[in-house]
């Protein structure tokens, strides 16, 4: 939500919560979570975005969060199906991705004037239109903890939800009151848990505009995102994902959300800058998929991708074009003006013979 998301064996499920002070009105905001700042602040993450990498045992995820409101400190929670590696991302990525996915441009033409073309747009100047816009409690166990950038990174295992929760609330981190609920399905898988913590780098700068992204990696036997933490969340969600694997993936439902898009399908046979650092630079199927979450309390699980058949597949973009010829003419004037022409010429040969049959006949009646 340029667009979402949006697709490997990833697993991100996102949740923020507020680093000072108590929670209030929490600005639930994410596309696998909810996001909660400092009080009397708000927070969104109007998208998510992120690239997955699997080679069939091991994912890693480079995530993506475009955040808007006035909050200057906010974290999440991200479980996981293994223990993780968690390092700062190549900011290049998502724009590397971009290009390699973009749509295809091509013109399509129409013959009869619209309402922008002459002669219908006379008189409304001569401007253009406008382009669209160790564990502190029972049933907690710390891996580790490490200082990332402006991320404060914390490793868990838990084997209780409300442990987890209290070990959360103990170091900073508030969070809404259905989370150990929700948390409860991945304790019973014993999953792992991410934990992180955001402030901005400058003092009493706020939180805003496309966050520095994050790498985690972890062992995973199948290719898994995680979305059933988004359920918290009150606002319609985008997630836009890139899906980088041996064969083309896609997933195998909705989980609840609208029907995931497939933007772009292809192979990449020569990984270069960010995306070769991602991969490793070997030869990779990439595919890039959308999806909205219109009411986000219908998610019901996690994004399990399956392979599909490596069909390419590329959007394509039209720009509607008046159809013209030489130099600019529009084609319909031509083809109106030989019309008229034609008939032009048609009314004179009938007006001349008609003339002519007339002379005839008064030259007849005069001999008679």
């Amino acid at each position: 939500m340029r667009g979402t998301h949006r697709i490997l064996t990833t697993l991100v499920a996102l949740i923020a919560f507020q680093l000072l002070g108590t929670l209030v009105v929490p600005a639930y905001a994410c596309g696998c979570g909810a996001m909660i700042p400092d009080p009397a602040a708000r927070i969104g993450v109007d998208r998510e975005e992120s690239a997955v990498h699997w080679d069939g045992a091991t994912e890693t995820i480079v995530m993506r969060f475009h955040v808007s409101g006035n909050a200057r400190r906010a974290a999440w929670i991200m479980p996981v199906p293994g223990r993780a590696d968690v390092t700062l991302g190549d900011p290049g990525l998502f724009d590397h991705l971009e290009d390699l996915t973009a749509p295809e441009r091509r013109d399509r033409f129409y013959f009869w004037p619209r309402g922008d073309d002459w002669p219908f747009s006379a008189g409304r100047g001569d401007g253009a239109a406008a382009a669209p816009g160790g564990a502190a409690g029972t049933g907690v166990g710390v891996v580790g903890r490490e200082r990332l950038g402006p991320f404060d990174v914390a490793r868990l295992t838990a084997t209780d939800p409300e442990a987890l929760g209290r070990w959360l609330r103990a170091h900073g981190f508030d969070l809404p009151e259905r989370l150990p609920g929700a948390l409860r399905p991945y304790v019973e898988r014993k999953w792992e848990y991410v934990a992180i913590r955001l402030a901005p780098e400058e003092e009493n700068a706020v939180l805003r505009g496309e966050l520095t992204p994050l790498r985690i990696t972890f062992a995973s036997r199948e290719l898994v995102y995680p979305m059933r933490l988004s359920r918290l969340a009150r606002t319609p969600q985008s997630l836009g994902l890139y899906v980088l694997a041996d064969h083309r993936m896609e997933p195998r439902s909705a989980i609840g959300g609208e029907r995931p898009e497939v933007t772009f399908a292809g192979r990449v046979d020569r990984p270069e800058g960010p995306l070769a650092g991602l991969t490793g630079g070997r030869a990779v199927h990439l595919t890039a998929l959308e999806q909205g979450f219109p009411r986000p309390g219908r998610i019901d699980g996690d994004h399990l991708l399956r392979t599909v058949a490596d069909t390419p597949y590329r959007r394509v973009e039209y720009t509607d074009r008046l159809l013209t010829v030489a130099g600019g003419v529009p084609v319909w004037l031509l083809t109106v003006g030989a019309g008229a022409a034609a008939l032009t010429a048609g009314a004179v040969l009938r007006g001349r013979r008609k003339r002519r049959t007339s002379g005839a006949n008064a030259g007849v009646a005069s001999a008679t």
